[in-house]
């Protein structure tokens, strides 16, 4: 078929660099140098751009940079805090003191090396998943990287394609983009030859190609990422949870170093170094160091779990939020079904239509077609008799696409292809027909012959209906993803809602729907019939499990109103018609096969294209969230004691029962270790919110029973050893290492094989250091006699039974929410 192709001169026009802020001003010069925009560049002249440096390269942005991996792992507030203390120890010895020194640098190795790891792995998975721009080189198309085009390429648009670099379009076929990304307004923009693109956007109709004017930095959108650069986080309760702990526990060292600095400073009669040494064995421990360190080694190594199964994570703490996730909108094409389709039957209305001519003329028209159109390419061919003078490609809004043929007659007429609700007026008898072939699971399309102007129906699509005349059904058999059942089944008993979002009528949705079994597929909605107004749209949304014709906009304001209503919200899709909610969902996920918007849109994309990852992806991430709360509760717990054991210090004006060397004994086998292997351990719990307020409730008490029974246990120690401080110390510290092993044993659960064993091993360790003689010396511990260490044990024995009472009302009231 002859192709209506417009010729365009050079135009441009100059760029203030003031009016950066506006991206209607934002044009980039006429390119420089013999540019032959029909065959693009050739060897030779990308060669000499790419020596001036005129080509695409800006930083990857999905993930931190090494330089910032360092510095945020090492430049923290604990590590801050830690360093002032450790070269105090340093300062005046020993160096048995120092060990905690010793910690924070491992953690903090651990950390960067993790990271860098996870950082690997996104960017291995980015440039697999990255938009490949086709551009014409030496008179032919090539698909590119986007950091392979240099300035004066000719890039090629088509539907869905993404815009990677500013320029001028120099053909345009029915081109529409979309640049709410960049200007907010969602409504596409209509291209014309000498207009400006903008990296950022993406086409929702037709087609056309472009000259690079702008590339690199220098670009629209790499120049706002630029004023916004960072590494932007998603919202994390977790994060700023920490966060807060953290400022608090800062603000209170303060206060309590100077009171127990005075205190040690009385009781050892100014003996500076040891009154040093006990004031540094009080604030340690009141630092949770390794709560941040573990938090993001959780998040590091999900990404690296989740990259193995080719799902790439564009930030750290989106894990958090699919553990969050309460509500997955699924989008049936591409998502629940196979994207590609096949004809079923085509069901003439009109004998005098030669309808397969047709559909194979429509067919050739769209340059970029979607499931549908190729399904119809295929089982039609092209007759090459028909030349075509207008066409509308095909739009998500719209619902139709149509072209204008001089026929081999030499007749003229106009063509119109789409969904038959949109075509025809309700009641129309035709739509019964559609509707019987909907509710066997088909997608129906109506070819209809057109008595107006395409350019009138695009200024006014109402009257569409009115100009409409069917002549054939088409009807196109859609697969359902094998693994689909399977993953819709994990949902369903994590207490997931899932609901089924589609443009196709809602009879259609409904019959896939109930082919896999999902509730509410009985009673498809119409999404056409919603209410707009948030709250209503809400409750309706809530109370529907599948809809039908859905627009973008309203897949976006149905996203909206649920998240309104405190829902997590994911959004699954692989189109163009989808990008507005996956920007605007708490997880946007999207189909490596999809569009390069839709994969630019998501904060995560299954590049496997397999819906059976979802549910790893779900799990990954409870487990995530799940086991950094677990290990809260270790640290926090640390914190409480140590703080209540310096008010108990200060106000009885008695030697602090510690050095640091002994609460770094204490803090590695209770918690560093345990929590390490506990961080990483499986778990499918979903997370609520509060996550302060739930540790808080188990830290609080455990600290206080910690801290009374080591309290206890130390002033028995005194009367008992009557001033042998290292007695007294050895008492305390087995009272106050039984209560926190109990604490870990409690957190350990549900037992397995390997926590058992875990708890077990760190009871061995401090046995260990107990037995061994050179081990003893190292920490100074020496229990003698029996009154002592025997009243530490009673003491630790009531404070884990209380802990036990306090873990089983805590679980009481979680049962009951």
């Amino acid at each position: 078929m002859e192709k209506r192709v417009e010729a365009h001169g050079e135009t441009g026009r100059g760029a203030d660099p003031e009016a950066f802020a506006d991206p209607e001003a934002f044009a980039g010069p006429v390119p420089a140098g013999p540019v032959d925009a029909a065959l693009g560049l050739t060897a030779d002249q990308v060669a000499e751009r790419v020596a001036r440096g005129r080509v695409n390269e800006v930083p990857a942005r999905s993930s931190r940079g090494v330089g910032e991996i360092v510095r945020a792992n090492l430049l923290t507030r604990i590590n801050a805090v830690i360093g002032v203390l450790f070269v105090i120890i340093m300062v005046v010895g020993p160096v048995q003191d120092a060990l905690f020194g010793g910690v924070i640098l491992a953690n903090t190795l651990i950390g960067i090396v993790q990271e860098l790891r996870a950082k690997r792995t996104l960017d291995r998975l980015a440039a697999v998943g990255g938009a490949r721009p086709r551009v014409w080189r030496d008179g032919a198309p090539v698909a590119l990287g986007a950091a392979g085009i240099v300035i004066d390429d000719t890039v090629d648009l088509r539907r869905g394609d993404r815009i990677v670099v500013d320029g001028l379009v120099r053909v345009a076929e029915g081109l529409e983009v979309d640049e709410s990304l960049l200007t907010g307004e969602a409504d596409p923009v209509v291209k014309r030859p000498g207009d400006t693109v903008l990296s950022g956007g993406f086409v929702v109709a037709g087609t056309g190609t472009f000259t690079a004017t702008r590339v690199g930095r220098e670009a629209y959108a790499a120049q706002l990422a630029e004023e916004a650069r960072g590494f932007a986080l998603v919202n994390s309760e977790l994060r700023d949870g920490i966060d807060r702990i953290l400022r608090f526990v800062t603000l209170a060292m303060v206060p309590a170093g100077i009171a127990l600095i005075i205190t040690q400073l009385t009781v050892h009669d100014d003996d500076v170094p040891e009154a040093v040494r006990r004031m540094v064995g009080g604030l340690v421990p009141m630092v949770p160091e390794g709560l941040v360190l573990l938090t993001s080694l959780a998040f590091a190594v999900g990404v690296v779990r989740l990259g193995k199964q080719r799902c790439l994570v564009r930030e750290l703490p989106a894990i958090e939020g699919l553990a969050r996730v309460d509500t997955v909108f699924l989008d049936k094409t591409g998502t629940l079904t196979e994207p590609s389709m096949d004809v079923d039957e085509v069901h003439s209305l009109d004998p005098a239509v030669p309808v397969a001519a047709v559909l194979g003329a429509l067919g050739a028209v769209e340059e970029a077609p979607d499931a549908s159109m190729r399904a119809i390419v295929e089982a039609h061919p092209d007759p090459a008799e028909w030349v075509r003078t207008a066409d509308a490609p095909f739009s998500s809004a719209r619902r139709w696409s149509g072209a204008t043929f001089v026929e081999a007659c030499g007749v003229e007429s106009t063509w119109l292809i789409g969904a038959p609700d949109t075509l025809l007026r309700p009641g129309h008898t035709v739509l019964a027909a559609a509707d019987t072939y909907g509710a066997r699971g088909l997608r129906v399309l109506l070819l209809a012959r057109c008595s107006r102007p395409l350019d009138a129906l695009l200024r006014d699509p109402a009257a569409v209906r009115d100009a409409a005349v069917p002549c054939a059904l088409v009807t196109l058999k859609q697969r359902i993803r094998e693994e689909a059942p399977d993953a819709l089944r994990y949902f369903a008993e994590q207490g997931v809602t899932t609901k089924v979002l589609s443009g196709d009528s809602a009879v259609s949705v409904g019959a896939v729907a109930a082919g896999l079994g999902l509730p509410g597929a009985h009673h498809p909605v119409d999404a056409r019939y919603l209410p707009e107004a948030p709250h209503e749209l809400a409750e309706a949304v809530g109370r529907g499990d599948v809809f039908g014709r859905v627009g973008p906009r309203q897949k976006q304001d149905m996203v909206k109103a649920l998240r309104a209503k405190g829902h997590t919200v994911a959004m699954t899709g692989d189109g163009v018609n989808d990008v507005l909610a996956l920007k605007d969902a708490d997880i946007g996920v999207a189909m490596g096969s999809g569009s390069p918007a839709a994969r630019a849109a998501a904060r995560i994309v299954l590049l496997d294209n397999s819906f059976a990852t979802l549910p790893s992806v779900l799990a990954e991430g409870r487990r995530v969230i799940g086991n950094v709360e677990r290990v809260a509760h270790l640290f926090l717990t640390k914190t409480v004691y140590s703080v209540l054991l310096a008010i108990v210090i200060v106000c009885a004006r008695v030697p602090y029962p510690f050095l640091p060397r002994h609460i770094t004994l204490i803090g590695a086998l209770t918690i560093g270790v345990p929590a390490f292997f506990l961080a990483l351990a499986p778990g499918k719990e979903r997370a609520r919110p509060d996550f302060v307020g739930r540790v808080l409730r188990f830290a609080l008490p455990a600290g206080a029973l910690a801290a009374l029974a080591t309290s206890v246990a130390y002033l028995v120690a005194r009367q008992v050893y009557d001033g042998d401080l290292a007695a007294e110390t050895s008492a305390a510290t087995l009272a106050l290492f039984l209560v926190a092993l109990w604490a870990l044993a409690i957190i350990a659960r549900p037992y397995t094989w390997w926590r058992v064993l875990l708890v077990l091993t760190m009871a061995a360790g401090f046995c260990l250091v107990l037995l061994v003689p050179a081990l003893r010396d190292v920490f100074q511990l020496r229990l003698t006699g029996v009154t002592a260490p025997w009243a530490a044990v009673g003491c630790a024995v009531v404070a884990g039974l209380a802990l036990e009472l306090v873990w089983a009302y805590g679980r009481r009231a979680r049962a009951a929410i």
